[in-house]
This record gives C-alpha cells, structure tokens and sequence, in this order.
C-alpha cells in the first residue's frame, strides 16, 4: 500500500489541504519582503560632500556647488570629490582682471570627501547607506569608496540563507517540518528585531546574515509541506497558489517601502508578522508522510483522521487500519538517518541532484539580479518595485496552464531561455529607447519569475519523501550561492556596462539546457523512497518520459 492510497481515504484535497495551504500562506509573504528589502534598504540617493560654509539661500547654491565641486564627465557634479581650494564663480570677484573659467592655469586638485556627505533625503528619509556613523570605527555612510559594502550586505544575508538550506533542510528530515517552522519564525523574529537595532555595520551585517539562515526554514519546509499533504492532480493548482502569495508579498513590500521611509521601521515591518506566524503552527500539521517515514505510526493516524474529519469524511478510530498504516511505514522506514551523501550514492539521484543544483544556481542569479536593479528604467523606485510584481501574475497563470499541459521539464527551460533572451535583446537597445528597455526588464521579470515558481514546484516532486527536505536544502544552497553572486555581479558595470546582463542572461541560457536533462514529473506520483527513484530510471536518458507517460495513460 501507498501513502496515495491513504490520502484518497481521508480527502486528498479538500478544506484541510486549502486550511493547510492558507497556514502557509504568510512565510510566502514574508520572503520577498525580506529577500527584496535592499531595494529601498540599501538605495543609495543622490549625495555630495559635506561642506561647511553653503550658503543658505538655496538659490545660490548650485553655482556655489560649482565652485567647490568638480563635473563629472557627463556633466553632473561629483559625489565623491571636492576641489581642495574653491574655485573662483563668474560674475564674482574671485576672478581676476579679464579672467575666464578656460583661462584658469593647471587642472585643479581634488580630495574624497573629508567630512562625510549631504544626503537627498527627498525620496529616503534613511536608509543603510545614509546612517552617519556615530564614530569613524562603525562604518556607515556606504558610498563612493564604501559602496561595495553596501552590495556586500545582500551578498552576506544570501550567504546565510545558503548556509541556512543546508541545517533546515538536514533537520527537518530528522526532526519534523513543523518543529523546524517553529524555529525558522522564532529565530527570524528575534535576529529581524536585533538587525534594526544594530549600531555599527558590522553589527548589522551579523545580525541580517543569521536572519537569512532563519529565513531559509520557510523556503525549504513551506512547499513540500504543502505537497506531501496533496494528491497528484493537485499539486500544480496548489503549487502556483502558493507562488502567487511570494507575488502579493513582493507587490506589498512596494507599498510599505513607500510608507514607511526609515530602514529601521521598514526592517521592523517586514519582522514582526512573524508573532502571529508562530501562533498560526498551533494549527498547521505534521507531515503524515514524514511521520510514517519515521515509524511514528499513531501520530500519522490522528493527523489522517483530522484531515479526514474536515473533509467531510468522517471515520472512527478504526476506520484506518494500523495494520494498513504499518505497512506503510514499514514500506517507506528504509532511510531513517537522511544525508546529504544519500543524494549522490545512487546513479538516479546524483543525476536528479546535479542538474538540479545547476539549475537553481540559474534560477536565483538571474531572479535576483533583474529584480534587484531597479534603476534605469524611467520610474522611481516603488512604481519599479510594483511594477515588478505586477507582472508576476500573469507569470503564475502561465505556469499553471504550460506546466498542466507542456509538463515541468519544458515550462522550466522555457521560462530560463525567455530570461536569457529578454537579458540579450535588453543588450542591443540603446540608452535612448527608453521604453523597450523597461518593457524587456519586466519581460526578464516576469519569465524569472514563471522558472522560480516552476523550479519549486518541480524540485520538491523528483525527490522521495525520505530525502525530499534534504534534496531541497542542498539545491537551495546552490541556488542561494547564485542569489548572493548576483549583487556582486552588478559590480561588474565597472568593467564594462552591458557585463552584468551578459552574465545573467548566460547563466539563464546554461540553467535552461540543464533542465531539460532531468526527468518529467507531471502526473507521477511522489516517490516515497529512494528506491522509488531507482526503480523509475530507464535505461537511457533518451527515454526518461515512458514511465511517467505510463502512469499519465
């Protein structure tokens, strides 16, 4: 007997499963707040040297600017640099007897600025670049020659979120889903409260890395959760409805970004919903699959007869069998130690697992750095950040009808070679077409999206029960290694401008030829053990649809 044939006599999709769904809902809104939150937390807003003497009517001030401040090459004044003696205006006695600007005699000198920086604070009230150091030791103030410390910040929190992946997705095929969501609210709440009062740099950049190993709990545990409580035909409809709840967390994250314009509140914002999310686990149950794996047969009977209860099929005590439940505990208790090792032992799983970690690598290099460059496009920063999340919808809709009809294998590569062309034809638009390029970065967005919905969905099918936390915590990992390389890649402007783009749309176009290696998913049932996964292996990847189609007809 199968754990499917359990489900179909509890309900395998019905008020428990959507009750199960709707639980979940509010890790997939705290996500993106989060993993998007350098948008405004890290802006960097218009700046110049801090200079004492400014005059105070405003309107003399640009041409006394002039005076103190060099032009950039494009004509703009320097946000790094000051002339170390000013420079004489026109129509003023600074100059000479029929002197001119042109007649001034060698290139004036110029310094960094020695007494930090003016801010725009028009658009930011604060943010983690402006936060004026209290002593030069605390490093704050990241611009110009500290810019690369702002970028870093981001590239920290991802590197938590991978290390992250790896001790969730371990733990929680020992020691349960629920009890590790658990942890994940507790620690992201506690660690979100200490980054926004952090009063160094250093301090915050500790603080948000630990909180992005918290926040890894809910990428890992929230979706198989999910799916280990859902039939076959289901899963799809179940899956995109939790994608759509990343959607409206990164469209409300546009709306409290433009609320609230001080980091410290807006990092406080994203946070605290994680207090009613720790109460919410008090309805969210166990994993009765996973409990089976684990032998722990009378706990996975009183999740089965709930679950059968709010669906309206209501059944006594003995009305699943022990005798039927042992059985398949017996069938499914064969790995009861998962390793990371377990995923690369067997020809099938290595293979699953390999192209996998190249294909999540893909996924979040090209999501993240699309979606955290939000300059250029001709919006200010929150109707970008909104219109990005706009487009997701649309995103989740096609997902659902090519992923129901074309299969995973072939909506993942397509959403990646639709990224990687948007990114390449976004190279041949020149600066003046300015609405081409938007409309190709939200075309990026939205295909980004479809393969980071597509790739969660996937994932979390090809891998058995036993080993399905683990095998998500490792490509996780992988992925997050990408999320955390695509910041520092928009440093690579510095070398040549159309660099970034070129490197995200490549690796796209890689992750997308990766995909179509890994085997077909749709209309399979979850492999439940490892030689679930064995035993579907054909014997040539040429072949690797016939036992899916098989268990389609």
């Amino acid at each position: 007997m199968r754990f499917e044939e359990l489900l179909d006599q509890v309900g395998s999709f019905g008020p428990f499963q959507l009750w199960n769904v709707a639980l979940l809902a509010l890790p997939r809104v705290l996500l993106p707040m989060h993993f998007l939150l350098p948008v405004f937390l890290a802006a960097v807003p218009a700046h110049r040297c801090a200079l004492p003497g400014a005059p105070a009517n405003f309107s003399h001030q640009d041409a006394w600017l002039e005076a103190h401040l060099p032009q950039e090459p494009d004509g703009t004044l320097s946000s790094c640099l000051y002339f170390t003696h000013s420079q004489a205006l026109p129509n003023t006695t600074f100059w000479g007897a029929g002197q001119s600007p042109g007649q001034l005699e060698g290139e004036p000198s110029t310094a960094p600025c020695p007494q930090g920086w003016d801010y725009d604070r028009s658009e930011f009230s604060s943010t983690i670049a402006t936060e004026a150091p209290p002593c030069l030791s605390l490093q704050w103030d990241l611009v110009c020659e500290q810019k690369g410390l702002n970028k870093a910040t981001s590239t920290f929190f991802f590197a938590g979120v991978l290390v992250g992946a790896v001790a969730f997705g371990y733990l929680s095929d020992r020691f349960g889903r629920r009890r590790l969501l658990l942890a994940a609210y507790v620690s992201s709440l506690v660690l979100g409260l200490a980054s926004a009062a952090s009063v160094s740099y250093v301090m915050f950049v500790i603080t948000r890395t630990l909180t992005g190993a918290a926040l890894a709990g809910f990428t890992i545990i929230v979706m198989p959760l999910e799916m280990e409580w859902l039939d076959v035909g289901h899963r799809t409809v179940a899956g995109v409805l939790s994608g759509t709840f990343w959607t409206v967390g990164v469209m409300l994250l546009a709306l409290v970004g433009y609320l609230i314009r001080d980091w410290r509140w807006l990092l406080l914002a994203v946070t605290l919903p994680c207090a009613p999310g720790i109460l919410s686990l008090w309805w969210v149950p166990e994993s009765a699959r996973w409990l089976l794996t684990q032998g722990r047969v009378e706990e996975a009977h009183r999740y089965l007869l709930r679950c059968a209860r709010l669906n309206g099929r209501p059944m006594g005590e003995d009305s699943l069998s022990r005798e039927a439940l042992n059985k398949v505990a017996t069938r499914e208790r064969v790995v009861q130690r998962p390793s990371y090792l377990d995923l690369l032992r067997t020809p099938r799983l290595r293979h699953i697992s390999l192209c996998c970690m190249v294909m999540w690598f893909g996924v979040n290099f090209s999501y993240y750095g699309l979606s955290l460059d939000v300059s250029g496009l001709g919006l200010n920063v929150y109707q970008t950040q909104l219109l990005f999340g706009a487009v997701e919808l649309p995103s989740k809709l096609l997902v659902y009808l090519f992923v129901h009809h074309a299969g995973r294998r072939l909506t993942q590569a397509g959403a990646l070679l639709g990224t990687a062309l948007a990114l390449g034809i976004s190279l041949l638009v020149t600066s003046e077409m300015g609405a081409w390029s938007t409309a190709l970065a939200v075309t990026g967005k939205g295909f980004s999206e479809a393969a980071f919905t597509t790739a969660y969905l996937f994932t979390s099918e090809l891998y058995p029960t036993v080993l399905r936390q683990t095998g998500m915590g490792l490509t996780s990992l992988v992925g997050r290694l990408g999320g955390s390389l695509a910041p520092l890649a928009a440093l690579l402007d510095g070398v040549w401008l159309s660099l970034p783009k070129l490197a995200y749309g490549g690796i796209a176009l890689l992750a997308a030829c990766t995909a179509l290696l890994l085997p077909e998913t749709r209309q399979a049932q979850l492999p439940e053990t490892i030689q679930d996964v064995e035993r579907s292996a054909p014997s040539s990847l040429q072949e690797e649809e016939i036992p899916m189609k098989q268990v389609q007809d």
